[in-house]
């Protein structure tokens, strides 16, 4: 039973130190695309010590599953399992790791399919809004213009194509240049699948909220997805236009308020575009980028260790 405890030990050792150590860190905000890369391996190297200690227990526990888990092993790789030794704790336990894996399941199904019917009322009150014509087919527009007073945009995805949907209220307030690193901020989400990776976020911190690093993992993500935008959109249109697209369009929301300030990340997100901090040296990335790379190989590593001794 030493290598599905030792996996378990390894995933909840990850799990609480992780967020702290990248909480501690003065770098993500600089480098959101590099933050966003090490929180997916981290959190794909706790969910590998549960897949991997699911699998051993269960091969422990049932002849049938252990014939396809160690299947094309030697049999002096079996034996350096002692499989027979983990007693009657082995069942219990992968029992337990598989609902965990079936609610995880689950929970990203619903996340999913609440976007998606969400997407749906969003798309009818727009039809709503700005009813078609007798006659006029749906378009491939990705540019969608709707009357409103007060400066709003917004990306509409699902459909044949993602749309942009802006208020006659933004057109005022934004020059050409700003719409267009408007754009370009809602493309770069589109183009990073920043989508998926909000959807499995808010599953795990659902669906396990006293597990740290998964709410750790959900905050963040919301937080770093919109840098990664606004650095897409500075790229091209620059900083300050950025800056003044954002703060266009939601002055008026009250965010810039001293007493909102602090729940809003828009006055950081702003502050960052106007006085950005100097970024990580290539190499540097280069080697955070490798390191978290190896953090979901550790838990193969441990796995294997006793069928690597047998092969001597």
């Amino acid at each position: 039973m030493l290598v599905p405890l030792a996996l378990l030990a390894l995933g909840a050792l990850l799990a609480s130190l992780a967020p702290r150590f990248l909480a501690r860190a003065d770098w993500p905000d600089r480098e959101p695309v590099l933050a966003l890369w090490v929180w997916q391996c981290v959190v794909a190297a706790v969910l590998l010590c549960c897949a991997l200690a699911m699998a051993l227990s269960a091969a422990a526990a049932w002849e049938a599953v252990r014939g396809n888990v160690f299947a094309p092993a030697p049999s002096g790789v079996v034996e350096a399992y002692a499989l027979g030794g983990y007693g009657s704790l082995a069942a219990p336990m992968a029992v337990v790791l598989a609902c965990g894996a079936v609610w995880t399941a689950a929970m990203l199904t619903r996340e999913i399919r609440g976007a998606r019917a969400r997407r749906r009322r969003r798309r009818a009150d727009l039809l709503v809004r700005s009813p078609r014509l007798p006659g006029e087919e749906p378009s491939g527009e990705r540019l969608v213009l709707l009357e409103s007073e007060r400066p709003d945009a917004w990306l509409l995805r699902g459909g044949p194509a993602p749309q942009l949907v802006v208020t006659t209220g933004a057109l005022r307030r934004l020059d050409d240049s700003q719409l267009d690193a408007l754009l370009a901020h809602e493309q770069g989400h589109v183009r990073a699948r920043h989508d998926w990776l909000l959807h499995c976020s808010s599953a795990l911190a659902n669906g396990f909220p006293q597990v740290p690093v998964f709410a750790a993992f959900r905050d963040r993500v919301h937080h770093l997805v919109e840098l990664a935008a606004d650095d897409v959109a500075s790229r091209r249109f620059g900083r300050l236009t950025t800056a003044l697209a954002l703060v266009e369009l939601n002055e008026d929301r009250g965010v810039f308020d001293p007493c909102s300030a602090r729940t809003s990340q828009l006055p950081g997100r702003v502050d960052r575009l106007l006085a950005p901090a100097p970024r990580l040296t290539p190499g540097h990335r280069l080697r955070l980028t490798a390191t978290a790379a190896l953090v979901p190989f550790v838990p193969v590593l441990v796995t294997f260790v006793p069928g690597l001794r047998a092969l001597g």
